[in-house]
């Protein structure tokens, strides 16, 4: 089973029709959505694999009803209820570009995580924002190493530049490389800045993240695959139809990666080649960058983490 663990908040998403206006009126339309990047990944992963939420909401309506919201999606939900539901502004200009104004509440109040939210699990994904504030990023650590311990794999995704830079580049390489997840998801400014892949090669901190896989989106252009004592490889993104909303697009695409990811676990396709017992190698790694493209195109043309058919 695959958890995945941080924030579920409400995204009030705007799409604004041009440029905003400051001092006066701006068009726009308003969505509500449920929001947060683990959230979204479990949301998404659900239909294709048995995943698991752990996080913190509000003890509110808003909580109640976000936890029952993804509970529909077919995601085994489990959360505390502390303090009030976060809420993220998403502002969305013509290209489908974010600015986003994160006010993340209760998210960041996880005190702890009991045995019985980690049992079944074999695998553990955590967004950066999770180690981003207290007590939540304590407890993401430690059930990420008790997962580990327990035979599991893990995986982290870089989130976002602006999360990077206010928490740390140096902190977050250091804490990336004493964790030694087994995949690390950026995107291709993200990768960047932490010194991971840069212009298609190995950076200078590549070396530090030894046993990790890194695996770099670039939007509309190929991902890029680097597994440790290996080339690395790109998977080229089939091209999309409309982009409206790019929110949500690296959470589905880490969705199905992962699903395809322990799918090729448990079938032992292709051999590992990481040296990590369980990893599944190149061939397995390409389905599984193809399954993420496949799962991130549906989200582009909807409002927020939503698919068209949601």
């Amino acid at each position: 089973m695959l958890g995945v663990l941080g924030d579920l908040v409400e995204d009030v998403v705007v799409w604004v029709a041009g440029p905003l206006r400051h001092g006066t009126d701006s068009t726009a339309r308003v969505f509500r959505q449920r929001g947060g990047s683990a959230a979204n990944v479990a949301a998404f992963a659900a239909a294709q694999c048995p995943v698991r939420f752990l996080g913190c909401v509000g003890d509110d309506p808003a909580g109640g009803g976000l936890a029952a919201e993804l509970a529909g999606h077919g995601v085994d939900v489990r959360v505390a209820h502390r303090g009030r539901t976060g809420s993220i502004v998403v502002l969305i200009d013509d290209a489908g570009e974010r600015t986003m104004l994160p006010d993340r509440g209760a998210a960041t109040l996880l005190e702890t995580v009991p045995d019985t939210w980690l049992d079944g699990l074999t695998h553990l994904h955590v967004p950066a924002y999770s180690f981003d504030g207290e007590p939540v990023g304590t407890t993401a650590v430690d059930a990420l190493r008790r997962v580990r311990s327990a035979g599991g794999t893990t995986s982290l995704d870089a989130s976002s530049t602006g999360m990077l830079e206010g928490f740390g580049r140096e902190r977050f390489l250091a804490l990336a490389e004493e964790l030694a997840p087994t995949l690390l998801f950026a995107n291709r400014s993200e990768s960047a800045y932490l010194g991971l892949l840069v212009d298609g090669r190995p950076g200078p901190e590549r070396a530090r993240l030894a046993a990790t896989t890194v695996v770099t989106k670039s939007g509309a252009e190929a991902t890029t695959i680097d597994v440790p004592g290996e080339a690395p490889f790109t998977v080229p993104v089939p091209p999309v139809g409309e982009v409206r909303d790019l929110t949500g697009a690296g959470d589905a695409f880490a969705a199905g990666f992962l699903a395809a990811f322990l799918d090729a676990r448990l079938t032992g396709a292709g051999p590992g080649t990481s040296g990590a017992a369980g990893v599944p190698g190149v061939p397995g790694l390409r389905e599984a960058a193809a399954r993420g493209h496949r799962c991130a195109a549906r989200v582009l043309g909807s409002p927020g983490a939503s698919c068209a058919e949601d």
